[in-house]
Parts: structure tokens; sequence; C-alpha cells
């Protein structure tokens, strides 16, 4: 290998996001980087948090350990008031700056939605606004999370597409076409991600797994245009594909 392995801070809400995300990550860069086999990828990146021994960065601890690191940022950017995540954005680039293992590579951010248009504005407004951490990809899930996993899901036996087809009905739509109108915020609320998830896969978490990591990214892509799944993907192709450009696995 030409180079070390890439180091990617991924700042997000839990544990699920991380996986999600940056597995289909992993499968951009495998797609699009011909020598770069699935399996070599451990040695080729890393996905970290404010330290290289933390998997992730937990956005509710951001301005714990801002104020702990007094740091002190600012509200506005280029002269306006900053739009929903844009001040605890701005917060994380400077803890990263400021307290983090220097050798950031690019940042990962990521939010779902929660119905809130101004989640990435925000994000933009703080990204336009950060330098000296290389290239910042954003993602946000519309609504939720889950409404990603659910563009994979492919019914795999009879049990599950009896499933499915009552979902259909139940909500009048395919959620696995159209999850971006699962926008309840309720627990167990008939139009909530969380609970037609629950539904399609009972609970079972490698269930989930198998729907972004096995469903063709083609299909990930046409089906989540609407869910900001297929802009993050773009985001993984246009700003971290590039950072392997030149290198081999010599």
């Amino acid at each position: 290998m030409a180079d070390g392995p890439l180091s990617i801070v991924v700042i997000c809400e839990a544990r699920a996001d991380q996986h999600t995300a940056c597995d289909i990550a992993d499968r951009v860069l495998s797609q699009a980087v011909d020598w770069m086999q699935p399996e070599l990828l451990v040695h080729f990146r890393q996905w970290r948090g404010l330290t290289k021994s933390e998997p992730f960065l937990a956005w509710k601890k951001v301005h714990t350990l801002a104020r702990e690191a007094n740091i002190r940022t600012n509200g506005h950017f280029e002269g306006q008031p900053g739009a929903h995540d844009a001040f605890i954005a701005r917060r994380a680039m400077a803890l990263l700056t400021t307290r983090g293992e220097r050798d950031v590579d690019a940042v990962l951010l990521l939010r779902d939605s929660d119905m809130d248009e101004g989640r990435r504005e925000g994000l933009e407004q703080a990204r336009a606004q950060t330098s000296g951490l290389g290239p910042i990809l954003i993602g946000v899930a519309h609504a939720k999370r889950e409404c990603w996993v659910l563009a994979g899901f492919d019914a795999a036996n009879a049990d599950e597409q009896s499933r499915l087809e009552t979902l259909r009905r139940e909500l009048g739509f395919d959620p696995c076409l159209h999850a971006e109108e699962l926008t309840a915020t309720s627990p167990g609320s008939k139009r909530e991600a969380k609970r037609v998830l629950s539904e399609l896969t009972r609970d079972e978490y490698q269930r989930e797994v198998v729907c972004w990591t096995e469903a063709p990214l083609e299909q990930l892509e046409a089906r989540g245009e609407a869910t900001g799944l297929t802009s993050f993907i773009q985001e993984v192709r246009e700003r971290l594909v590039p950072l392997w450009t030149g290198r081999s696995a010599d």
C-alpha cells in the first residue's frame, strides 16, 4: 500500500447510523476503485471518532466536550444566523482541530432530518466555513436512518412478502419504494419508519444489515432519492473516492 489508511472522522447520533452509512460508503469505494477489494478495506481506511480508539463522535457529546476544551464559537455564518445544526457542527469541527488526533483526512456528518428541513442547510453552512480537515461529507436521512434501510429491503421469503403486502395495504403505498412518506415522529405511529422496518424485519438487526450490504447500489440510489440516500452516495463518489486517486494496493 503506497500510503497509510485514511483517517475518516464520523459524527453521528448512534452506532447504527455509523454502521449503515460507513458500510454503504465502503461499497461505493469498492465499486469506484478497481484495485480496492472489500475484504482489504480495513487496511485502506479507518472510520473513527475524536480519537482513533473511538468508532464515532456522538452529536450529544459535542457541546460538553467543547466546553471542557474551552472552545468558543459564534453562531453566525457570513453575517447570517446559522440554521439548525450549523452551530453544533462548527463546534464539532473546532473539537477536531483542537482536541482530536490531527491526521484527519475526511469528516462525515450524519443526521436524521426528523422532518426539520433546516438540518442540511445548517451542516452546509458549517462545511462552507471549515478548512484544514479534508473533504467534509454530509448525509441527512429523511426522515430517519430506517428509511435508508428500507430502500434495500426485498422480501426474501413468503412470510416477508406477506408482511410487506400487509403494510402496503395499511399505508396505501410501498414503504420500500416511497420511504420518504414515513414521516411520523411519534413512536409506533402508522407512518413511523422505525415501526415499519420493525414489522418487516421482526427487529432482527442482521436482517437490516442485509438491506444495505447486499441490495445493489443501483437499487439504493434509485429508491433513495427522496430520503437523502442518493445524495449521500453521490457525496462519497465526489468527495471521498478522489482521496484514493493515485494510490495503489502495492
